[in-house]
């Protein structure tokens, strides 16, 4: 996996501006916060996006990758407003779930999620090296 930073750029802070990977691509489905019963424990947005990260993690275990294959993320939040306000609980809880590990991402605001009760949905493209 080789970040791609184009000299000059400032490095941004929390994801990559690209990443070039080769090997076995793994696809999650956008993920939410709710546990393995389909039960949310929190209607707290960092909360939620702790859960959401460890369901990630818990999908890529079963293609044998971990979260430092991760290559992209798209985030469909519900209030970009809630979203900035939550930035350091969510930084915590990223760097405890996914580690100092910043992929490609994408934050979009929605107008909704089909459970009502999430406040986010991620998606996630892994590549693992053959």
């Amino acid at each position: 996996m080789h970040i791609l930073q184009p000299p000059g750029w400032i490095t941004p802070k929390g994801y990559s501006n690209g990443i070039a990977a080769t090997g076995r691509t793994i696809c999650v489905s956008g993920t939410i916060g709710w546990d393995a019963q389909g039960r949310f424990h929190t209607s707290d947005f960092a909360g939620q996006t702790r859960q959401a990260l460890q369901n990630i993690v818990a999908v890529l275990a079963e293609a044998e990758a971990g979260p430092e294959h991760i290559v992209r993320m798209t985030w469909y939040v519900l209030d970009k407003k809630e979203y900035v306000a939550a930035y350091k609980e969510i930084g915590i809880a990223y760097r405890e779930v996914i580690g100092r590990h910043y992929p490609t991402m994408t934050a979009v605001q929605v107008a909704g999620l089909i459970e009502d009760q999430a406040r986010l949905e991620i998606e996630v493209t892994a590549i693992v090296p053959v």
